[in-house]
């Protein structure tokens, strides 16, 4: 085993593919097939740590079922349509050149740009040692997979679930297109420029004249906004019938700031803020009447800035009295609510704001003004002019930006397509049932998110991507789209690609039946959202190339909850009527060891490229090799953010070291041992090696439960404390006497090398999904013929069931015990020198009377506590006693054990250890030291022909020991 990672990972990379290994594994396995489908990656930028944490979870599972004998398939994939690809070829392009682009050039450019972002991303994933059919992925921007997506719409669309429609939906003037939930995020440290104003009163309900109708004159609806802009869109101000609101007087001199224009003196809030807003805006409040929210309906108010009069509505539960005054400015075409709202009371939808985000002319003097820029401040500035404000505040909350472009979005009302969430929200519900969700949380968000999800809109207003398929009546706007159209589209896209779209005639796009009419239809320009995109990869993969459909499996981050495994979700159910997969595991995100968010601003991202390969200052930046990033995956909770960084990548390289160096060692001492011809049967093996194998087959089931239960660090943890504590600190600490000490041949030698073998080839096997790597090369220098060429050819983990043997550990485990305890206070005789290694001490031992006591005894008779004879040479196991192994002295490491009754005794040695019923103490070794096996013995010097052997070393030689 060559240490050098960062060649030999290649070479056993280039063996896997030159062997065809993962592809006779994926498709010839003897098991049942299991589909771990990928969630695509977007085709654009640098491979990064959470890729690595993503890409390597999943490659894990894989091999562990491939292991397993199942047929586990893995087509990596890419999301190769929207915006940032757009934007990055735009970018590399000059003002004139880009203004005279063509949507098929565009196409043509982006098209090229994602393939050379998906070769790119792919050579990474295959450093990382990623199997997968990396020849035949699947890309989004592919004619069948396109073709398939088309059918997803199609089915949805004649199932009534897809309509066009006027409403406001989330629009990113940075972008220029609407967007989705899921592409919208909620940056820290937002603050809006909010405003309290006033809007008088023109009529009352007949229920309230008599109780109000005298304060008409100087009555006023108090508002509360985020968004000053959309004030010129108010149509309405809404109430929760259920709220009790109060009259205040605010006083009769109460003027608008800046302006001659006197605020009304009376103002209609809700009766729970009436003292938080006094506060607030300084102003004493003097309630004068109270009233109940339902009784609001149907006043009218003058609007402060246009020339009109708009009602007061009753809303929903989304009117609170956590903020603001209680009631709620409207602008149908500028809210969600607004919009419900203004539905069911018959208002228009008014959206004076164009794709830009610029007023247009129907907000009159505001024209031209940016609403995200310079209209907030416009607009309040005229509500004060015509004293109608009466409190401007920076208000600090969560508001929505534009996932890709990093700036704020507004609410907008424009023609889109949606899928209406509504027709199919009670059977996604059931379906999200059927799942297994891991972590649990995992059900109660993507639960809360469907079930409040308002509907999909699906239409972007881009050049790269599948067009939605639909022509329009040049002269009514009116849409063509059904069955003959959709399936005509369908074919022409899965033989051309969705390019023809932009290529073809609209002649040539519509079916003959259409044709002679071709003239009369304009083909439409919106593109679908590339979550419609994405989300139809269980149709255009796991069904397409029969696969396996429900997937097995569906891993990505915490955030796909809202992303791609929702919309998944929604297109599978919505045409299927079943989830797409039976399990959804998520993984949290990458963090620096300080917890924060890796970023170039702060400077603190580490490539997986620049751990693998390493840096240019190799002092600084050494290379690990993949391995290394494999291991730091397996020892996180992933359930939660995981950290990372340069002190977390050196402690695992140690424990990579260990890991390997414990396998270097197994491999070392079996260079001249053959199973075949060289094993001793399990019912001739000393006790020692028995309980080895019995502590082995524990510490293997529970790392074949942490990988079936996806809990990763339960291995890593397994895997570190048995190579470290179980083997190096104590079995082949003790197995270097039998195995340097006894003749080659030697049963004693022999047993060990059996069990030695057993351990390492399963280690190798438990390792392999994990540490893939190092797991082939030790299978490959392994010194005795295997049937199979790789270590992922010869299966699972095997456990004898007789190696299963827990009463053993009823004795085994004090022991440990005790040994740890010896190891301390030798440590003690060390550091003072009262002898150099342990063989030249002899312990004392008290241990409460009983079985354990009685066992020690039994490994311990008096013709070996002091002499160093009568430790046999035979192979029997009886007693324990007699194979030259089952002793207590070697188990101690020592070369001589005392075992005492009086704890007096033990307290008045220097060296000691005492608690309340047990002790230990060092004494020097009688004897004479061996020359050929340190320990020492008073046998030194009986042999005349080997005076400075002991009587054990003796035979040795001559190989009978």
């Amino acid at each position: 085993m060559r240490a050098n990672a960062v060649v030999r990972e290649p070479e056993i990379q280039q063996f896997w593919q030159d062997q065809q290994i993962y592809e006779r594994l994926s498709q010839e396995n003897p098991g049942e097939p299991f589909l771990l489908h990928d969630g695509p990656p977007y085709a654009n930028g640098e491979l990064h740590m959470g890729h690595a944490l993503n890409k390597v979870l999943k490659d894990i599972i894989n091999k562990y079922q491939l292991l397993r004998g199942r047929k586990a398939a893995y087509v990596p994939g890419w999301d190769c349509h929207g915006l940032p690809i757009e934007v990055k070829v735009l970018q590399a392009m000059k003002g004139d050149d880009r203004r005279n682009l063509s949507p098929l050039d565009l196409r043509a450019k982006a098209h090229a740009y994602a393939l050379g972002q998906v070769d790119q991303q792919r050579q990474g994933f295959q450093r990382y040692g990623i199997w997968g059919d990396w020849e035949h992925p699947y890309l989004t921007l592919e004619p069948a997979y396109e073709a398939a997506q088309l059918e997803v719409f199609s089915q949805m669309f004649l199932k009534g679930y897809i309509y066009r429609g006027l409403k406001p939906v989330h629009w990113s003037p940075s972008s220029q297109t609407a967007l989705a939930e899921a592409e919208l995020e909620y940056p820290d440290g937002h603050v809006s420029p909010s405003l309290y104003a006033a809007f008088r009163v023109t009529s009352l309900p007949e229920g309230l004249r008599s109780i109000l109708q005298d304060y008409v004159p100087d009555l006023g609806l108090a508002i509360w906004t985020t968004t000053p802009w959309t004030i010129p869109g108010n149509l309405a101000v809404a109430v929760n019938g259920a709220i009790a609101y109060a009259l205040v007087d605010t006083g009769a001199d109460n003027l608008a700031p800046g302006s001659k224009t006197r605020l009304p003196k009376y103002l209609i809030v809700a009766s729970d803020l009436v003292e938080t807003l006094a506060a607030k805006w300084d102003q004493p409040l003097a309630v004068v009447a109270r009233i109940m929210g339902s009784a609001l309906e149907g006043a009218t108010y003058r609007h402060p800035l246009f020339d009109r009069d708009s009602p007061v509505v009753i809303g929903g539960d989304y009117i609170t009295t956590e903020s603001g005054t209680g009631l709620v400015h409207t602008a149908p075409g500028h809210g969600q609510d607004d919009f419900i709202v203004g539905q069911r009371y018959g208002l228009p939808v008014l959206c004076p704001v164009d794709e830009r985000g610029d007023f247009t002319a129907e907000a009159g003097p505001f024209a031209g003004l940016n609403v995200l820029k310079t209209a907030n401040t416009a607009v309040t500035d005229a509500l004060e002019a015509a004293g109608s404000l009466i409190l401007r505040e920076p208000y600090p909350h969560r508001y929505p930006y534009d996932w890709r472009t990093k700036k704020p979005t507004i609410f907008r009302a424009t023609e889109q397509w949606f899928a209406s969430v509504d027709g199919f929200r009670a059977a996604a519900m059931a379906a999200i049932e059927t799942v297994q969700w891991l972590p649990a949380t995992g059900k109660t968000r993507i639960t809360s998110m469907v079930s409040e999800r308002s509907d999909w809109c699906i239409s972007r207003q881009r050049s790269w991507g599948v067009p939605i398929p639909v022509f329009y009546d040049r002269e009514t706007g009116e849409a063509l789209i059904n069955a003959e159209t959709l399936a005509q589209v369908q074919a022409v896209v899965a033989e051309a690609g969705s390019d023809a779209w932009w290529s073809r005639s609209v002649a040539e796009l519509l079916p003959e039946s259409y044709r002679a009419e071709a003239d009369r239809y304009r083909k439409g320009s919106d593109t679908m959202d590339v979550w419609f995109d994405s989300g139809s990869s269980w149709a255009a993969v796991a069904q397409q190339r029969n696969l396996g459909y429900p997937a097995d499996l569906y891993l990505e981050g915490s955030d796909q909850h809202r992303g791609w495994f929702q919309s998944s979700l929604l297109t599978s159910v919505a045409v299927q009527g079943q989830a797409p997969y039976k399990t959804v595991l998520t993984h949290g995100f990458t963090l620096d060891e300080k917890g924060y968010k890796m970023s170039k601003s702060l400077g603190n991202i580490i490539a997986p490229g620049l751990v693998i390969e390493g840096g240019k200052n190799q002092k600084q930046d050494p290379p690990y090799g993949a391995d290394v990033l494999r291991l730091w995956v397996s020892s996180v909770d992933y359930s939660n953010d995981v950290p990372f960084g340069k002190t977390i990548l050196k402690q695992l390289a140690d424990i990579y070291r260990k890991i390997r160096n414990t396998a270097r060692y197994l491999l070392g001492n079996l260079h001249d041992f053959n199973p075949a011809t060289d094993a001793v049967a399990y019912d001739q093996l000393p006790e020692l090696d028995r309980y080895m194998l019995h502590r082995s087959t524990e510490v293997f089931e529970e790392i074949t439960a942490a990988y079936d239960s996806y809990q990763f660090f339960r291995f890593f943890q397994a895997v570190q404390n048995f190579c470290v504590v179980d083997l190096s600190n104590f079995y082949l600490d003790i197995a270097k006497d039998r195995l340097y000490i006894s003749s080659p041949q030697g049963f004693r030698r022999r047993s060990c090398q059996t069990v030695m073998a057993l351990i390492l080839e399963n280690l190798t096997k438990a390792i392999a999904p994990v540490l893939c790597h190092m797991a082939e090369d030790i299978w490959q220098n392994l010194p005795y013929p295997v049937a199979q060429k790789s270590v992922f050819e010869a299966g699972w983990v095997t456990l004898d069931p007789q190696w299963q043997q827990p009463d053993l550990t009823e004795f085994w485990h004090p022991l440990r015990g005790l040994r740890d305890q010896s190891n301390k206070v030798l440590e003690q005789a060390r550091t003072a020198k009262l002898m150099g290694a342990s063989l030249g001490a002899k312990l004392q031992v008290v241990v409460p009377g009983g079985e354990f006591c009685d066992r020690l005894q039994q490994f311990n008779p008096p013709g070996l506590q002091g002499n160093g004879v009568g430790n046999g040479v035979g192979n029997g196991v009886g007693n324990g006693v007699g194979n030259g192994v089952d002793e207590l002295r070697y188990w101690l490491m020592v070369s001589q054990v005392e075992i005492l009754s009086d704890l007096t005794t033990i307290a008045a040695a220097d060296y000691h250890s005492l608690t309340a019923d047990r002790g230990v103490a060092v004494l020097p070794a009688d004897g004479h030291k061996c020359d050929r096996c340190w320990n020492y013995s008073p046998s030194v010097g009986h042999s005349a022909e080997h005076p400075d052997l002991c009587d054990r070393c003796v035979p040795a030689l001559a190989g009978e020991f």
